[in-house]
């Protein structure tokens, strides 16, 4: 029996996150994740999830859900490998530019992880498998498994929270941390975070990057980064918006931090671009706006060839299903410098598995089960936390 798809239903979530996450270009209270199921003609059940940020990809709830009922469901009736070879190369060919010209990397992200999950189920085969597929000896186990920590991520509209979280994860033994800023007060942020890690920071026992979230102009942040000159900073994200990106030429002749592109890079069209401009440091590889776990690898195989760090982004939230494609990416990856995401319940008390994906003590990396993606979604979650009726479509 070929790998054919009997059935895609689509659940679109919603609940309320435990705290809200502010950056200079958004609020967040609830999240709004599309999950996907697709099950094969041979029973086995695959399960993958997208966030459509508009920001990022052009990309919404709205334009993913009619993608996936239209162009994606067409995909996946054309979809019929007699193996697993043949499977990951009817996987890679799924669209990153839809039929009207626009970006649909996080409605295919979706999909592909579904599909990948079911695969991987069906044919008894792991990421290793799939590394090996895509040609790049450097990619496989362990990857950063050993050597990565998650990590935290200080997002609050409040100084004294920032500070509080910063404090505390420190207490807890993590080593990374990331500022949101971009806003009037960052000053007093950078202050009272420097308050807490200045000497974690200075004798190299912490790093700290800062996320600009695209909203400053090659002045704005140059100065930003000039007042800042006495903190040892590892890494500014995303400090112009993407329409900017070749003014990042002339703010890299005044600065040293390192740039990560988050916004500006969702496709290997873009990853080119940013290295043929000679300004890419860094990436910020998202699974849900980057089209998937397979089409995060291939960016992460682009940058370690040319020596552009490596940043595992994540979803503000996402479930467990996208924060375990995002532990398989560390599985696959080696040196990955930063990891972001397997909140689970510090940030919101919902999901959607009956076994969480969440990071330990410091932002040690979690262990999943060994099928698929790693994950057990359970029904009755799912069923709560579904705004309205599933979608369900026999192909």
């Amino acid at each position: 029996m070929t790998l054919a798809v009997k059935r895609m239903t689509i659940f679109p979530l919603s609940f309320p996150l435990g705290r809200k996450v502010t950056h200079a270009t958004s609020d967040r209270e609830l999240s709004q994740p599309i999950v996907v199921a697709i099950e094969l003609m041979n029973g086995t059940v695959g399960f993958g999830e997208t966030l459509p940020r508009d920001y990022v990809t052009g990309e919404t709830n709205e334009s993913v859900l009619e993608l996936l009922q239209g162009e994606f469901a067409k995909e996946l009736l054309a979809f019929s490998p007699p193996g697993f070879g043949e499977a990951l190369e009817a996987i890679d060919a799924l669209p990153t530019i839809a039929e009207d010209g626009s970006r649909c990397t996080a409605a295919r992200a979706c999909v592909e992880l579904a599909l990948l999950d079911a695969v991987l189920r069906s044919c008894g085969q792991t990421m290793d498998s799939v590394a090996g597929w895509l040609g790049d000896p450097r990619l496989g186990s362990p990857g950063s498994m050993k050597t990565c920590r998650f990590s935290m991520v200080l997002a609050s509209d409040s100084i004294a929270s920032n500070a509080k979280s910063a404090r505390m994860a420190k207490w807890a033994g993590f080593r990374h941390f990331k500022l949101k800023v971009g806003m009037e007060d960052d000053d007093a942020r950078i202050e009272s975070v420097m308050q807490v890690l200045g000497k974690s920071l200075a004798t190299g026992k912490a790093t700290l990057r800062l996320d600009a979230n695209g909203v400053w102009d090659v002045d704005q942040a140059a100065d930003a980064l000039h007042r800042w000159r006495h903190v040892p900073l590892s890494g500014i994200e995303q400090p112009l918006h993407p329409s900017q990106d070749t003014g990042l030429i002339e703010l890299k002749k005044q600065t040293d931090v390192p740039i990560f592109h988050d916004e500006s890079l969702s496709s290997m069209e873009d990853a080119a671009q940013l290295y043929d401009l000679g300004v890419a440091d860094g990436f910020n590889i998202r699974v849900s706006k980057c089209g998937g776990l397979m089409a995060a690898l291939k960016l992460a195989s682009f940058a370690i060839r040319r020596d552009i760090q490596v940043q595992l982004g994540c979803m503000v939230g996402e479930t467990s299903v996208l924060s375990a494609a995002g532990v398989r990416f560390l599985q696959t990856v080696p040196g990955v410098k930063f990891a972001e995401g397997s909140f689970g319940p510090l940030l919101s008390p919902h999901d959607i598995v009956r076994k969480r994906v969440r990071f330990s003590l410091g932002g040690r990396l979690p262990k999943l089960r060994e099928r698929g993606l790693g994950v057990d979604v359970c029904e009755k979650l799912l069923a709560k936390h579904t705004k309205g009726k599933p979608i369900v479509m026999e192909l």
